[in-house]
């Protein structure tokens, strides 16, 4: 009889570590562990527990507090867990200290979101970006991932001066960066040249949160078919389609989605994608409006954009997936104030509209709900800036 061996790879099991700040509530950690769940999810391993502590600093030893470590420990040995995810990053001593007492993998958020990036990179490009990222990421912390090899090497034909063993890994790390530098400074160089190529049609950007729907709406608009998948980092690679609306043409890119405390170093190896956001003349800022956090991450993204200094780009809210925004109505006798989840749509339109002196739009890009509307609103912002460049045109392009 022949015994079949299996081929199932066994999923991992992950425990959950945040911290909450004198800045922060319950209700904040708990949603940046639920991104940080959906993180772990998407990187292929299954979250099966939670662990927060309130502290002002974080123990420069261990991240967290003796007692609420044990209690990790004592749940990491029972429950026989595969890693635990901390919501921040660490440093060398904290991994390798962390790791000694809970006898499993530790990896932090920025080690989580790098692993994703590196799944999701398919082309040479962003295989280069993302490799570039893990090793600047990896220098730092060679000091504490291998200091087993910090011994200076003996036996016969060995002693004396020479190199020790983090030293050298160091110095193949370093030249690893200088490679790849040099290559991305190629491929950007030539993606300028590819952009001053395209001419000077209009060029509208789809940007925002991650996961919020920019790739079915590109697919929507461009009639393509962009990978999109309710998944983080579905999109590393900046898309580029000719799209034409009435018989207005324009460039549309959809962009690599930003997310909280994105890693710099990933922000520093994308240049050339986000460079894509820099020179477009539209910037499209898509909102997942039934996510609870949906205000916050519109924070991140409008911080995101300032750092890159895209300022004086017209920006326009799109709030997407309004066919799965849920609101609870208030009891006529409920004197409390009103909350987000008691908001109806209606009104959070008449609320963003106040608030903004330029003009937004709610869609569902997946049931095509107010697509019309929002395909006239690009459109005529469109026609604005291409009459601008074409004056002798604007009579070809209907109001």
């Amino acid at each position: 009889m022949i015994e079949t061996v299996s081929t199932d790879v066994k999923e991992e099991k992950a425990v959950l570590v945040g911290v909450i700040n004198q800045h922060q509530s319950t209700e904040d950690v708990t949603e940046y562990l639920n991104e940080l769940a959906f993180l772990t999810e998407t990187a292929g391993a299954k979250p099966v527990e939670r662990f927060f502590q309130r502290v002002d600093n974080p123990n420069p030893g261990t991240y967290i507090g003796s007692g609420k470590l044990s209690e990790i420990q004592e749940y990491v040995k029972l429950n026989k867990i595969d890693m635990v995810i901390f919501d921040d990053e660490l440093s060398a001593s904290q991994f390798r200290n962390l790791e000694k007492i809970l006898g499993c993998r530790v990896i932090d958020r920025t080690n989580l979101i790098l692993d994703i990036f590196a799944r999701r990179a398919k082309t040479s490009h962003a295989r280069t970006q993302v490799e570039l990222a893990q090793y600047q990421y990896l220098l730092p912390r060679l000091t504490g991932l291998w200091t087993h090899l910090e011994r200076q090497r003996g036996g016969i034909g060995l002693r004396g001066p020479g190199e020790t063993e983090i030293e050298t890994d160091r110095r193949i790390v370093r030249d690893k960066i200088a490679k790849l530098q040099e290559k991305l400074e190629k491929i950007d160089k030539q993606k300028a040249t590819q952009r001053k190529n395209r001419g000077k049609l209009v060029r509208v950007s789809l940007v925002g949160y991650t996961n919020v729907g920019k790739s079915t709406i590109m697919n929507l608009l461009s009639k393509s078919d962009v990978f999109a998948e309710d998944k983080l980092f579905a999109t590393l690679d900046t898309t580029v389609r000719k799209v034409v609306i009435g018989n207005l043409p324009f460039l549309l890119s959809d962009t690599v989605g930003f997310i909280r405390k994105l890693p710099h170093q990933l922000v520093e190896s994308f240049k050339s994608t986000l460079d894509e956001v820099r020179e477009s003349d539209i910037l499209l800022h898509v909102v997942d409006i039934s996510h609870p956090g949906f205000e916050e991450q519109i924070n991140i993204v409008n911080q995101t954009l300032h750092e890159m200094d895209v300022n004086d780009k017209p920006v326009y809210l799109v709030f997407n997936k309004i066919d799965l925004y849920n609101h609870v109505p208030k009891d006529e006798d409920d004197l409390t104030p009103a909350s987000k989840e008691n908001i109806s749509l209606e009104e959070l339109r008449l609320t963003w509209m106040a608030r903004n002196n330029e003009p937004c739009i709610f869609i569902s890009a997946k049931d095509k709900t107010n697509i019309e509307n929002f395909r006239k609103l690009i459109y005529s912002k469109v026609k604005e800036i291409h009459v601008q460049r074409y004056p002798y045109n604007d009579f070809l392009y209907p109001a």
